[in-house]
């Protein structure tokens, strides 16, 4: 995949030794990008995985200067960033927002982390961090990052972050169909045997075509907007996040696959002002 543009800012291996900072421990392990979720980084703790300074360590609220101790996970030792990198990407279908696993480097699945390995420094790579997530196959604007503040951010459901989709789904959209995601929609699928029940917030959609919609939500519970269309007796046959709030991916003329650098200021401008 082609790259209008990387960045090559260099990390160092440990934290500056002229600052005196303390962290707790899942901070640390959040921030080091090692991790793809908060629960990732408790479960590791939990089961005896952490050390610092080749002691295991289990209370999540452990605190320590990293510059004065090294921390590792099962033998690996880990490193804070010195600088925070951000890039917006045009996410391609058939890629997941996670790294690979076994089971699923077994399936042979591609995850977006892989369009950055051999483009940034390995300690940028290791760090980095999606902003969200977008599901296997949903396509459009991606936020990359090694900066997890911004991802709490972004992600906190108080916060209330607007995002905006087109959908393409498999009949056209009706009045009554509108109606319902104007007002909330009580989703209830029935997925991998178990039954997913919730009731969305009022969202924004204006028709494009009669099978084609922009939608806008404030909210982003897992598969959301799918499930919307599945509980209304519609199907989305794509699905496509053309912006995040103030931030348009169209303005950067990304194709599928493609990113560039942004700076933290750009986004505060477009998400927060």
């Amino acid at each position: 995949m082609n790259n209008r543009g990387t960045a090559k800012n260099k990390f160092n291996t440990r934290a500056d030794e002229g600052v005196l900072l303390k962290l707790r421990l899942h901070q640390f392990l959040s921030k080091c990008g090692e991790f793809s979720s908060k629960s990732d980084v408790k479960q590791a703790i939990w089961d005896g995985d952490i050390t610092v300074n080749d002691s295991i360590i289990k209370n999540i609220a452990y605190e320590f200067n990293p510059a004065k101790r090294s921390v590792k996970y099962r033998g690996k030792e880990l490193f804070l960033p010195t600088s925070d990198v951000y890039f917006l990407l045009n996410k391609p279908p058939g890629c997941i927002c996670s790294r690979l696993n076994s089971q699923e480097l077994e399936l042979n699945k591609t995850s977006i982390y892989e369009i950055f390995r051999n483009a940034v420094e390995p300690a940028v790579y290791e760090s980095l961090v999606t902003v969200g997530r977008l599901d296997e196959e949903t396509t459009g604007l991606l936020l990359v990052t090694t900066d997890g503040k911004l991802v709490h951010s972004v992600t906190d459901p108080h916060k209330k972050i607007k995002k905006t989709y087109r959908v393409e789904t498999e009949q056209p959209i009706t009045d009554t169909q509108i109606d319902s995601i104007r007002n909330g929609v009580n989703v209830s699928v029935v997925e991998y045997g178990s039954l997913e029940e919730f009731q969305t917030r009022p969202a924004i959609i204006d028709l494009e075509g009669p099978s084609c919609a922009l939608l806008t939500i404030d909210e982003g519970k897992k598969r959301q907007i799918r499930r919307m269309f599945t509980t209304l007796g519609n199907h989305v046959n794509h699905l496509h996040r053309v912006a995040t709030e103030g931030l348009v991916l169209e303005e950067y003329a990304l194709e599928y696959g493609q990113y560039c650098t942004i700076t933290r200021e750009d986004i505060n401008r477009a998400l927060f002002s």
